[in-house]
C-alpha cells in the first residue's frame, strides 16, 4: 500500500504551515535587510554552507542568489575563494551542534564576516557565534550523536520524517520564499532570473 506516501506529505506540508506561523517577523526581517543592502556590491561574497540534506538545500538557495545576482558560493566546493570583512555567511544546521558548520562559521567571524544562522535551537553553538539567528521548526529533538558526518562514519541514521527531514523540507520552503521577498525589493522579475540561469546542462 502507498497510503504512507499521502499521509507523510499531508503531514510535512501541514508542519511546514505551522512552522511558518512561529517564524519570527524580526528575525526574518534582518536577514531580508541584510541581503538587500549588499546587493550589487561587487566585492561583497556569499557563503552558504550545510552539512549533509542541509547542505543541498543550501546548494539550492545559493543557485538563487547567483540568479538573483550576488556573488555567491558553497562551502567544499574548489572554488570558494577567501571570506573577509563584509561579507555574508549563511549557515545551515537543524541542531546547531554540527562541528564543521561550527567552526566554519567561527572562522568567519574572526575576519569579520557577518554569519546568519539557520536552526531550530537558537542556543546553539552556531546561534551563538552568529550575528544574526533565524530560528526555524523543525527537529524534535537533537540527535544521540550531535555531529552529521560523526552520525555518517558510525552508520547512524535517523527516521525520515520526525527530525532533520522536518527542518530540511521547511528550511526549502522557507528560502525559496526569501528569494521571492527578495525578488519584489530587487525589483527581479522571472525573466530576469532566467536570463541568468545556466545554459549548459548535462
Amino acid at each position: 500500500m502507498v497510503e504512507n506516501v499521502y499521509k507523510t506529505m499531508y503531514s510535512i506540508a501541514d508542519f511546514i504551515i505551522a512552522a511558518a506561523r512561529e517564524i519570527k517577523r524580526e528575525q526574518l526581517e534582518r536577514m531580508v535587510d541584510t541581503l538587500t543592502k549588499v546587493y550589487g556590491k561587487p566585492n561583497v561574497k556569499i557563503l552558504v554552507m550545510g552539512a549533509g540534506r542541509s547542505g543541498l538545500v543550501g546548494r539550492a538557495f545559493a543557485m538563487r542568489l547567483l540568479h538573483l545576482g550576488y556573488t555567491v558560493y558553497v562551502l567544499g566546493e574548489t572554488i570558494v575563494p577567501r571570506i573577509g570583512r563584509g561579507d555574508i555567511v549563511v549557515a545551515i544546521s537543524g541542531s546547531g551542534r554540527t562541528k564543521l558548520i561550527v567552526t566554519a562559521a567561527e572562522a568567519a567571524k574572526q575576519v569579520g564576516a557577518t554569519v546568519i544562522a539557520i536552526t531550530s535551537y537558537p542556543d546553539s553553538p552556531l546561534a551563538r557565534i552568529a550575528d544574526i539567528v533565524v530560528e526555524v521548526p523543525g527537529r524534535t529533538k537533537i540527535a544521540r550523536e550531535e555531529d552529521y558526518f560523526a552520525r555518517q562514519i558510525l552508520g547512524i541514521h535517523e527516521p525520515l520524517a520526525p527530525l532533520g527531514t522536518l527542518f530540511e523540507d521547511t528550511v526549502m520552503v522557507f528560502l525559496d520564499s526569501v528569494v521571492v521577498e527578495l525578488m519584489e525589493r530587487l525589483g527581479k522579475t522571472e525573466e530576469d532570473l532566467r536570463a541568468v540561469h545556466a545554459n549548459i546542462e548535462l
